[in-house]
């Protein structure tokens, strides 16, 4: 049976006389995925799709996962062509944390767009009624840890090593996903869980009995050694001041937090040029069609990219970069040192793959073997490993 991203090939271009490529179609439905239903990620990527089926007739379909490794594993089987993910997808290339283990290893994912908005992402989203204000004020709390969902439980670890604390300073409550993380702080059985400002999950809890408040964090000017322990967790947050998220964030009272760019919209490196292209067009193109449905929208601005972050882009986005006159040698040169690091990382990889296999090395042990062999030829390529245990 051909798979769903096999029948969208098929269905992408036909072949004229003499083996000329005809003018590309895209297929009549494209498959995202994304965090849960309510989230910040969804809610974009469903936002972006009801535009395209307006000006362009492609359906969108956006398959919301409660996990990083749900979310991931339809863009791996090539079940979907893209996923509006989180931070996961760095861990994923990396191939740390839940990708660590001998079913994932290091993803070739490439990135379409990403939107760098006005909220913070991934921070720590509190019930008001805990008295809880600033990230110091964590310790005892009843904190969500979701399985399997790398990305949330490290930018919480993150927020609270910046606070000098870890998961033994407070009461870890866990969860089979997102969306029942945010819904046990609605209903009072936890305190605090991993959400952006924007998400439709605070806006939920800011509605309800007990209120919503983001714990502020001291700039790192005002604390130092706090984001010294934050960004040794989190390497990839960078300080930012919100204006757009639910009640109490407004431009008048704006939270002080981290961010990253989110949703980080990817598909892997095997996904057609072609299709790449047009999906990464219509995201900029169409942005007047959707730029209003959801608070953050704006983050997908074309003129708000960042050309030089930590995952390489798809050629196919390239492309469309370069027809707009917005990628730079600079922006070369970096893409080309992020793909030598992916290079490295499947090197890596497979050389873990032969020790563990020389050395018997069981599955329960080979993440270990592995990020040991992983740091030790990213640092010989001359790349900082970030994580090393």
């Amino acid at each position: 049976m051909l798979s769903l991203l096999a029948i969208g090939v098929l269905a992408l271009a036909t072949v004229a006389p003499g083996g000329a490529q005809s003018t590309f179609k895209m297929p009549r439905a494209v498959v995202w995925t994304a965090y849960d239903v309510g989230s910040a990620g969804y809610i974009q990527a469903a936002s972006i799709g009801h535009a395209m089926a307006k000006k362009e007739g492609v359906t969108l379909r956006v398959v919301p996962a409660g996990n990083d490794v749900a979310r991931q594993a339809p863009l791996a089987s090539g079940r979907a062509h893209f996923g509006a993910l989180g931070i996961a997808s760095l861990f994923s290339q990396e191939g740390v944390f839940e990708f660590a283990n001998t079913d994932w290893g290091p993803q070739p994912v490439k990135l379409l767009a990403m939107a760098w908005g006005d909220f913070n992402t991934g921070n720590v989203a509190a019930a008001a009624d805990t008295g809880v204000k600033t990230v110091f004020d964590l310790k005892g709390k009843r904190i969500a840890w979701v399985v399997g969902a790398p990305a949330l439980n490290q930018n919480m670890t993150a927020f609270l090593a910046c606070a000098n604390l870890t998961w033994k300073d407070v009461k870890k409550v866990e969860f089979p996903s997102w969306g029942a993380s945010a819904r046990a702080v609605v209903e009072g059985t936890a305190d605090a869980y991993i959400a952006s400002t924007n998400s439709g999950g605070v806006y939920e809890l800011a509605a309800s009995p007990r209120k919503y408040i983001p714990p502020t964090v001291p700039s790192p000017k005002e604390d130092p050694a706090c984001w010294a322990r934050l960004k040794k967790a989190a390497p990839y947050f960078e300080y930012n001041v919100a204006t757009v998220g639910a009640q109490p964030v407004t431009k008048e009272n704006p939270h002080k937090g981290a961010t990253y760019g989110y949703p980080i919209v990817t598909a892997y490196a095997s996904q057609p040029s072609d299709l790449v292209y047009h999906q990464t067009r219509m995201i900029f193109e169409l942005l007047p069609e959707y730029i209003g449905a959801h608070p953050g929208n704006d983050g997908f601005a074309l003129s708000k990219q960042r050309f030089t972050w930590a995952i390489p882009y798809h050629e196919g986005a390239i492309r469309y970069f370069k027809e707009k006159g917005v990628w730079t040698a600079e922006a070369e040169k970096h893409n080309n040192e992020l793909v030598r690091r992916q290079e490295v990382l499947h090197k890596a990889w497979d050389k873990a793959l032969a020790d563990a296999s020389a050395q018997k090395v069981g599955t329960k042990d080979f993440p270990k073997l592995w990020m040991k062999v992983r740091a030790a030829m990213l640092k010989e390529a001359g790349f900082e490993p970030y994580w090393e245990e």
